[in-house]
């Protein structure tokens, strides 16, 4: 009776988990004034709502999947079929940048603009003209450069397709670490909450680099620094969020005592990100500075649209000053956790983890430009550290 309560428990916060997402994307449907989100709402609430009824039959693991696939997947693949289709409103802003990216990437051998071409286009369509990523992440748009407007070369297509194959393998790769139950939590984290489901339907170029930064820590927990160098570098190629983590395991490497690991790692991790930025340095780099620093830290020609109310924002807002006070406070803050990393480092990748959910965390917190979305980095690393925090109870 005892172990029938046990498995009950957690399929009954599951089940609660799914019922509160299925509000969230019912009001998304009903009341959200950016309309692709209300496209995924209409659509992921039904999802979400079947979930809480399977999860008590099925179990957790398959209905995890089941709810992707109807939360996610099947939103994506109906926005952009109906996008294909003609219509305008069925993709977020960013998945038009990264498409332009790579348009610009084989027409000129860089994704960026630079600040006169971006001051020459009319003033509604320069936000536009930005790119705020790594010049890696324009990869996700050459299937639309190259193939044209289709449903399956939409960048959200691709964000998914890679992101789906890097939690697959973080899964195998943590199974033998931990129980089923805790191995559970990184998956439910990236596939299943609003912050990923809603994200991945509708614009989704954070999935693969939070995805790749999960795959790097789970190989570090494998022992296999070399590989997680080359799957934080591809992170990293993408966007700057990804250096943080590349910092993080960097210190467990040389902790673990072992030079010739660490400088593998270090080749994968510092080197792609690099090897990605030549091109783009070559042929234009104030074109590169302008899009990925200045815009960024708010030097740009338009202003960032991430201007979600965390306490950076409000603290940026307040005051003519507030916005170096933010940076001020974000610099403590990473000096804070820099220090202490360097006293006391991570011993496994389970620590690593909770260094890079609480650096991140603080980030978010305190930049000038910042979105609710982001705290789904947070909280995925916070998932996959109570995946590791105890090791694999033995098999009785």
């Amino acid at each position: 009776m005892g172990r029938i309560a046990t498995d009950l428990r957690p399929r009954l916060l599951d089940a609660a988990g799914y019922a509160l997402c299925a509000a969230f994307a019912g009001i998304t449907a009903l009341s959200s004034t950016l309309l692709p989100h209300r496209a995924w709402g209409a659509i992921a609430w039904i999802g979400y709502a079947v979930a809480v009824a399977l999860v008590l039959v099925l179990g957790r693991r398959p209905v995890t999947y089941l709810a992707f696939a109807a939360t996610a997947l099947l939103p994506l693949v109906a926005e952009a079929v109906q996008r294909a289709g003609g219509r305008t409103d069925r993709a977020q802003e960013e998945v038009l940048v990264v498409e332009q990216m790579g348009r610009r990437l084989v027409d000129s051998g860089t994704p960026y603009l630079g600040h006169d071409a971006i001051a020459a286009l009319p003033g509604a369509d320069r936000l536009l003209g930005y790119a705020p990523y790594q010049p890696g992440m324009a990869v996700f748009g050459l299937p639309r450069a190259a193939f044209g407007a289709a449903w399956w070369t939409d960048a959200r297509v691709w964000f998914a397709i890679v992101t789906m194959f890097c939690l697959w393998y973080c899964m195998s790769l943590l199974r033998p670490l931990a129980s089923d139950d805790r191995t559970l939590r990184p998956l439910q984290a990236v596939a299943a909450l609003p912050l990923a489901t809603l994200t991945l339907a509708t614009g989704g170029d954070d999935l693969p680099v939070l995805a790749l930064c999960l795959l790097a820590i789970a190989l570090a927990a494998r022992d296999r620094f070399g590989a997680a160098g080359i799957a934080i570098g591809a992170a990293g190629a993408l966007k700057l969020f990804a250096l943080p983590v590349a910092l993080v395991l960097l210190v467990l490497a040389v902790r673990r005592g072992r030079s010739a690991v660490a400088a593998r790692f270090a080749a994968g991790a510092l080197g792609l990100p690099i090897l990605a930025l030549v091109p783009a340095l070559v042929v234009d780099p104030d074109a590169y500075l302008e899009n990925a620093l200045r815009f960024p830290s708010g030097h740009g020609l338009v202003e960032s649209p991430a201007q979600s109310p965390l306490p950076g924002h409000l603290i940026a807002a307040a005051t003519e000053g507030g916005r170096s006070i933010a940076l001020v406070l974000l610099l403590l803050a990473g000096a804070v956790i820099a220090v202490r990393l360097l006293r006391r480092p991570p011993a496994d990748a389970g620590a690593a983890a909770a260094y890079v959910a609480a650096g991140l965390t603080a980030a978010i917190m305190l930049t000038p430009s910042t979105r609710f979305g982001y705290l789904l980095y947070p909280v995925a690393f916070l998932a996959l550290w109570w995946s590791l925090r105890l090791p694999k109870p033995d098999p009785v």
